[in-house]
């Protein structure tokens, strides 16, 4: 070896490490409820109520500013795209919000929404640097996302940019966040779990009460006929626990959801995304500190 190519070898950067699937399941740990402020902020619900939808309940708003992405769809659309609530409620929803208001309506009244919210939430650092870095890198790892075969992500990755850096943050949550789900959906299929298994197999398992996974809206028949087909195939205990088998597959359904979303990350690299969950900190506590989510929710956030 020359002493040239032995500086050049010397000299040369190392190459960045990889980032680990794990990692992209903090990554939406801390992104979640930045994103879930539309669902629960009281500035969310009253620009929802302007427009004629019910603020009696968070579902009526729920789900048309979810699916507003999507277009003026209707509701079989959005029961595909969403995946584990029941048909039944979907339709309700749906169908109530189009006989008041537009997709169009909907996509600008939760921009507003989530403007207002992240203003109380946050206060002067929605102007601040390190809000305006994070949506920066927010942003690229979003704009890096694959949306082939993930209808949410790709309905939200095709909206226009806000030109707040605290809306594009929010932006780059929502988009994210659809990209892991639309890849969760996948794992699902992979799993041979229908919607209403999905359900039962994940409240096996003790990612949440069965109470609270009532909320997706599945009668008790339903309910039970899918936990008889999980128990049928060796996956759920007569009384609804989850079997080791039923166990293995959950961790398989995680491990798949993980490394599906693990792109954007990747192209951002381990070193700027190390950075944007640093910089993420102090909002995710803002939000978790405003009571404004739910203590349990369906996800399974840290239980799984």
């Amino acid at each position: 070896m020359s002493e040239s190519e032995s500086e050049n070898q010397v000299h040369a950067p190392a190459p960045e490490r990889q980032v680990e699937p794990s990692r992209a399941r903090g990554l939406w740990h801390l992104l979640e409820p930045l994103h879930a402020v539309l669902y629960y902020a009281p500035e969310v619900f009253e620009e929802a109520a302007g427009l004629g939808l019910s603020a009696e309940d968070r579902w009526s708003s729920y789900f048309p500013f979810r699916a507003a992405p999507l277009g003026p769809v209707g509701s079989g659309a959005v029961t595909s795209a969403f995946y584990s609530f029941a048909p039944g409620m979907v339709a309700r929803y749906v169908d109530e919000a189009r006989r008041v208001t537009t997709s169009d309506a909907a996509l600008r009244a939760r921009l507003r929404g989530v403007d207002r919210a992240y203003r109380t939430l946050f206060g002067d650092r929605v102007d601040s640097p390190a809000m305006e870095e994070a949506a920066d890198l927010a942003r690229r790892a979003a704009e890096a996302a694959d949306t082939a075969g993930r209808p949410l992500a790709a309905a939200n990755a095709a909206l226009e940019w806000p030109v707040d850096p605290h809306l594009q943050l929010w932006q780059a949550a929502t988009v994210l966040r659809e990209h892991r789900g639309d890849g969760h959906l996948a794992a699902l299929l992979i799993a041979g779990l229908d919607p209403a298994e999905a359900l039962v197999s994940f409240a096996a398992i003790g990612a949440a009460s069965a109470e609270r996974f009532e909320s997706r809206g599945w009668p008790a028949e339903e309910w039970t006929a899918a936990r008889e087909r999980l128990a049928a195939r060796g996956l759920v205990e007569p009384d609804g626990t989850a079997t080791e088998a039923g166990r293995e597959l959950r961790r398989r359904v995680e491990q798949d959801t993980d490394r599906l979303a693990l792109g954007p990350w990747q192209a951002l690299g381990a070193q700027a995304t190390e950075r944007l969950a640093g910089l993420l900190g102090d909002y995710w506590v803002a939000v978790i500190g405003s009571g404004l989510l739910p203590s349990e929710s369906t996800l399974g956030i840290g239980k799984v």
